[in-house]
């Protein structure tokens, strides 16, 4: 979900040569397009190239998080020489500040973020409906142990109201009330500009019966053949802009019938001649059925488009999510744990600021070629958080989203290479052995 007011202005960037051609709807303007490259055998992961107007992502591979148009701690320059391809920032907060209409005459995302490869815009969905019914700041992925009650806000404390057009939230920056529509939604994203957006849903949690994931699921389906409508409007008046690429999100909890039926449903959809250029998968999974779920969406999607995973967190769902046939996600994770001094290793997770490295004058990870390992000390990041400055969060922040980036470049290498289940059990064996 996502929302209002509308502006102009040019998009920065340049286009991807291999993307100046005549456009997935037949204009001049640099177009969007995905080839699957190569494929597990038995199972639905593969590799391929999506091509945007503004380069191409290989995939599988990992956006980074950019919410508010920035990745926290990290300036563009950084992310980009750590190897990441694309960043994906978040419509609600835009939305709220500085508003996509300063976006759009900023000449759209990339060019407001300095950032000149491909952008996504998550719609805002989570956003919205975490202040409404959310357990905290994330979607229960394991519900063991919790009752309804703990993951569902009380009607007294929600800040957003779903209806049948809409959303109807608080801003948590003032308390001022918004109104999110589909119709809203798109135009919000059409000027903040990202290559890839995603259409208006509606999230739920895994405490909602089946009653109301059956009506959340109708409700979605509604809405997307709304935002296809709307796309298509604005698409054809705001031809100074490239072309942005339209996601439909697949909604069902748990339920395999209802992720099944709303993954057809959407690939099936199409309005006034137009079709979504790929999907996302979005809502809250279980952790331990996250590999069967999307596995049941990918199985109902058209092979030839792509497919994001919107919002996982650990390797071991890196390599699920990939197998069952993903081919971009985002993860909050590497940054967010490492502005508290949490550092990621092929060795599992450590924390930097514990007593055992105030005196370990050696990288935060042997053998690693990022940034910090290679000008820089455990005992010096140690200091930094000890003394609370905020380079403790840069510098870990940058080793976290290059263990990542390389991580999942090496997922993309072992698929072509043909040793994808070698590379995962022996990645998987040794980052998690200290767990057992």
């Amino acid at each position: 979900m996502s929302g209002a007011e509308a502006s102009q202005d040019d998009q920065g960037g340049d286009a991807d040569p291999a993307c100046s051609v005549v456009g997935v709807h037949g204009s001049d303007r640099p177009s969007f397009s995905f080839e699957v490259g190569t494929r597990l055998p038995d199972a639905l992961g593969r590799t391929g190239v999506i091509r945007t107007p503004h380069g191409s992502i290989r995939t599988p591979a990992f956006v980074v998080v950019g919410t508010k148009a920035t990745v926290k701690a990290v300036p563009p320059e950084a992310v980009a020489a750590l190897g990441a391809q694309a960043v994906l920032a978040n419509a609600y907060h835009l939305f709220l500040q500085p508003g996509s209409g300063l976006v759009d005459a900023a000449g759209g995302l990339g060019a407001f973020m300095n950032w000149p490869g491909p952008t996504f815009t998550d719609s805002g969905g989570f956003q919205v409906m975490s202040q409404g019914v959310g357990f905290k700041k994330v979607l229960a992925m394991d519900t063991a142990g919790l009752a309804a009650s703990d993951i569902v806000a009380p009607e007294r404390e929600r800040m957003a109201h779903v209806d049948e057009d809409g959303v109807t939230f608080k801003s948590f920056l003032n308390g001022d009330r918004h109104r999110f529509t589909p119709e809203v939604s798109m135009r919000v994203q059409h000027e903040l500009g990202a290559d890839i957006m995603f259409a208006f849903d509606e999230l739920t949690t895994l405490a909602d019966d089946r009653a109301y994931q059956e009506a959340s699921v109708a409700r979605t389906h509604r809405w997307a053949e709304r935002c296809l409508r709307a796309h298509g409007e604005l698409t054809a008046s705001r031809t100074h802009r490239p072309y942005q690429a339209l996601f439909g999100v697949v909604q069902g909890a748990q339920y395999e019938d209802l992720r099944r039926a709303a993954a057809s449903g959407l690939a099936g959809l199409e309005v006034d001649g137009r079709r979504f250029d790929g999907f996302g998968i979005g809502g809250a999974i279980e952790k331990e059925n996250l590999g069967s779920i999307v596995g049941w969406c990918s199985e109902e999607l058209p092979d030839d488009k792509p497919r994001h995973l919107l919002g996982i967190s650990e390797p071991d769902d890196f390599f699920a999510a990939v197998a069952a046939g993903i081919d971009t996600f985002d993860c909050v994770n590497p940054s967010r744990v490492a502005r508290n001094g949490a550092i990621y290793t092929a060795s599992g997770r450590y924390n930097v600021v514990t007593a055992a490295n105030r005196r370990a004058f050696v990288p935060l990870e042997d053998g690693c070629d990022c940034y910090t390992c290679t000008h820089y000390t455990r005992a010096y990041l140690h200091h930094l958080f000890k003394a609370k400055e905020m380079l403790s969060s840069t510098l870990a922040t940058i080793h976290n989203l290059r263990f990542t980036v390389r991580l999942v470049d090496g997922i993309r290498d072992s698929i072509e290479s043909g040793c994808f289940a070698e590379f995962r059990d022996e990645f998987l064996g040794r980052f998690y052995a200290g767990r057992r």
